[in-house]
């Protein structure tokens, strides 16, 4: 090992600790190591001798990852509790560094590691590789408060477990496979036969006491009265009943497997077919409550649709009316944080939810961090965007199944209709920035290794994008720069 080799330091992430410096380096073969000036005992792959002069070099493998958790307690992600907070998705695990420069300016509190099982599925990543890439960042970009991590979008127990021993403070279930949406507008002899199957046991109820709890009840929440009668009472148990009961299994098993461990728990029913009411949201809450589940962030499936990667799609002063609604019901059942998922980009309504809720919001964005990747591409690589783009339109059709879109391929001009100065307009159209963003599995999965390589060695490029972008997200929330 030469001198030589020790290129790049990065001066945010110098820390001296007990005689022990820690700092982060890239090295001339483009990879970034772990430097330490002194205590090296308990790093893995030491690559040079403190006592020849030169810092040791380790790897950024997992356990030198834990090792440094160990030493430098902020890098560990912590609950967040009802202050304002953002979940910074990152599909490609080298997004933080930009995270981290756009949530300086803010006062909020940052979700940095972010992302759901399908997502570390299409994406080829682990919740370990999540969290491990998420603390190099905070550790490079010298972030020292607190900061979360989500275990998005949990459906099964199994789910859980793979998160629960890596030290994740944060955990989304999402119980949308039992949600009942035919219950919605099901007939009413249909809706009598859903009652009278639901899983009273498993609810710890029966018919007669949820009609005891619920009917001739004034519900108040701030300005907000509620009521239930016989028919709308059935329809909410009907359709959320089955979610209901689940969420509870998987909060009881959660809360087992971490012991004395603190942790967060958010329950998301957005990626439903039909809205959440005002009056269903009540009965959502109530019932969990009743089980003995404790949240601090609840996702609706509000009205209007939230597609991926674009702007809110409907009526803002409806959407407004309605959100007012829940906020005042979270205030008054919780409080609990009303989250925002496939939030990124609705910049529409960033301001009424920041107006009706206050502090008690969660931003949760994920693909759009993907997008400005694409974006620092285009200016770096023009090629390779083309040749991602050209890639990226025959998917979309198998891409999109899994998603709520309407993006139309036709819409989407090809690379050979761009020239290189306009390339990425196509990130700003509402049809391209859909099928870019919903097939980034597939384009993972051919360019992976090359699309991280070009973003590793233009860095700045792509930290200055995410960071414009975010601060563009956050301003509605957490006010003027800093």
């Amino acid at each position: 090992m030469t001198q030589n080799l020790l290129t790049t330091q990065y001066p945010r992430s110098v820390v001296e600790l007990d005689g022990t410096t820690y700092f982060l380096m890239r090295a001339a073969d483009g990879r970034k190591r772990l430097a330490i000036l002194g205590d090296a005992r308990g790093f893995e792959g030491q690559e040079a001798a403190a006592d020849r002069g030169f810092p040791v070099l380790c790897p950024l493998t997992p356990s030198n990852a834990v090792a440094l958790r160990e030493r430098l307690p902020w890098l560990r992600p912590q609950p967040l509790g009802l202050r304002r907070t953002a979940g910074c998705g990152d599909r490609l695990g080298l997004a933080t560094p930009g995270h981290v420069r756009a949530v300086r300016h803010f006062d909020l509190v940052p979700v940095f590691a972010q992302q759901s099982v399908r997502e570390n599925t299409r994406a080829g990543r682990t919740p370990q590789g999540v969290l491990d890439d998420a603390m190099w960042g905070v550790f490079q970009e010298g972030w020292r408060d607190p900061w979360g991590a989500d275990a998005d979008h949990l459906k099964t127990t199994a789910d859980i477990d793979s998160f629960v021993t890596l030290g994740y403070s944060f955990y989304t279930v999402d119980p949308g496979a039992y949600v009942d949406n035919e219950a919605h507008s099901a007939p009413l002899g249909a809706l009598e036969r859903k009652w009278d199957a639901l899983p009273w046991a498993g609810l710890a109820d029966a018919p007669e006491a949820m009609r005891a709890r619920y009917l001739g009840q004034h519900l108040n929440a701030e300005m907000v009265h509620l009521e239930f009668e016989p028919t709308s009472l059935m329809r909410a148990a009907c359709k959320y009943g089955g979610a209901i009961h689940h969420v509870a299994y998987m909060y009881r098993h959660l809360d087992a497997r971490m012991g004395s461990q603190p942790y967060e728990f958010e329950v998301s029913i957005d990626e439903t077919e039909t809205p959440t009411s005002p009056l269903e949201h009540w009965f959502l809450a109530s019932e969990l409550k009743r089980l003995g589940v404790r949240w601090v962030s609840l996702a609706p499936r509000y009205i209007g649709r939230f597609e991926k990667g674009t702007d809110y799609i409907g009526d803002l002063r409806t959407f407004e009316a309605e959100f007012a609604q829940h906020a005042a019901i979270a205030r008054a059942l919780g409080p609990y944080k009303l989250s925002l998922h496939s939030g990124s980009d609705k910049f529409s309504i960033y301001p009424l939810a920041a107006r009706q809720a206050g502090p008690l919001v969660h931003l949760k964005t994920a693909g759009t961090s993907y997008l400005e990747a694409l974006r620092a591409i285009a200016a770096v690589d023009p090629a390779f965007f083309r040749e991602i783009l050209a890639f990226a339109r025959p998917h979309y059709e198998t891409d999109r199944a899994t998603y709520h879109v309407s993006a139309e391929l036709a819409r989407v001009p090809g690379p050979e209709d761009l020239t290189d100065a306009n390339l990425a307009t196509v990130l700003d159209q509402f049809d391209g920035r859909e099928v870019l963003h919903v097939t980034f599995g597939s384009v993972l999965d051919r360019f992976g290794p090359r699309l991280k390589d070009v973003l590793a060695r233009n860095e700045e490029a792509y930290y200055a994008a995410l960071e414009a972008h975010f601060i563009k997200h956050l301003t509605p929330f957490a006010g003027n720069l800093r």
